[in-house]
């Protein structure tokens, strides 16, 4: 058999593949993801929860999580299902990459606004944990949608339905807007907040180190017991959600960091004249990439189910209980 024949039976196999992967993959993401965010802001927002600046940006970050695998997600299943309207109406086009590279931005963000604040909370200076507020919070939250929204108001220009001369359908109109799109991707959303997240996180676990080291025994009293008890239960509750952010931090630097690396490889080789299987391998791997990226926005509620301990899950069955009280009443 010749070189060309089996080229050409690999590279039937790999669309037939990606094919596959865009039509079924997609369903248990999205399935498991938007049980899993709604479960979390049910969740997040309990009583003893949602004045925590830190639980209040895991709670921001579900919802944004949401409108990401609505925006991303769902319409790449229909994708799959040749049933996307993204391919044939610019407007729709750009509404959906324009809200979906928003929130996915923010999201990513979110958290890294999250261990920011969970370094500044661990730190031993009181003026730094003083910054670690729910106003603070909320100003946070304000000024990345302001400037994620900005960083991606030329989607509404760069993005047609079907781009001329670029076999992919619903993408930037020229190779500038197709640049800027991959640079704002790797860039905004991937590498410079996976760059915060190590840098956070190193320096949170070094203040949580230095914070045990000075902790001292005070004289028992019915006062001073009074008050360990209150500053052991936060300290089980600080612990609690450093290490969800831990844990959640990794898997997205993990899951985001390949397709962020299969962008840089185009934009550097975008001139390069590439066989035809080349571009398929690409483009199974840039599909098989992207779901791994969304996965990211799917997985946070079993991400605090397990690490989360009692704090969480004792929340869940409060939101759950309020919730099943709701429904009865009515």
């Amino acid at each position: 058999m010749s070189t060309n024949s089996t080229d050409a039976i690999f590279i039937s196999t790999l669309v037939s593949v990606t094919i596959e992967i865009n039509r079924y993959l997609p369903i248990g993401i999205f399935f498991f993801g938007i049980i899993g965010n709604l479960l979390n802001c049910l969740a997040l927002s309990q009583r003893n929860l949602r004045s925590n600046p830190c639980a209040f940006l895991f709670l921001s970050s579900s919802v944004f999580n949401l409108i990401t695998l609505i925006t991303g997600v769902g319409v790449r299943f229909l994708t799959g299902w040749s049933a996307d309207l993204t391919d044939r109406n610019d407007l729709i086009c750009q509404i959906r990459f324009f809200v979906l590279s928003t929130a996915r931005t923010i999201a990513s963000w979110l958290i890294t606004l999250a261990i920011i604040d969970r370094c500044l909370s661990s730190s031993i200076s009181i003026s730094y944990r003083q910054m670690s507020t729910f106003k603070n919070a909320q100003k946070g939250i304000l000024f990345i949608i302001i400037l994620s929204s900005l960083a991606y108001f030329q989607y509404f220009y760069c993005f047609v339905a079907k781009p001329i001369d670029y076999p992919i359908t619903c993408y930037g109109r020229s190779v500038l807007c197709r640049l800027i799109h991959n640079f704002e991707f790797v860039f905004l959303t991937v590498l410079i907040p996976s760059f915060l997240m190590i840098i956070f996180g190193l320096m949170t676990i070094y203040n949580v180190h230095r914070s045990t080291l000075r902790q001292i025994q005070p004289l028992s009293t019915t006062s001073t017991t009074q008050r360990n008890e209150n500053s052991l239960r936060k300290r089980k509750t600080e612990r609690s959600l450093l290490l969800m952010l831990f844990v959640q931090t990794t898997f997205i630097i993990l899951f985001s960091l390949p397709q962020a690396g299969l962008s840089l490889y185009s934009i550097i080789t975008q001139y390069e004249v590439k066989s035809a299987l080349t571009n398929a391998v690409n483009t199974f791997l840039l599909n098989l990439f992207i779901l791994f990226t969304y996965m990211t926005n799917g997985m946070p509620f079993y991400v605090y189910t397990l690490t989360g301990g009692t704090l969480f899950r004792t929340a869940l069955f409060n939101g759950l209980k309020g919730l099943f009280q709701k429904i009865i009443c009515r």
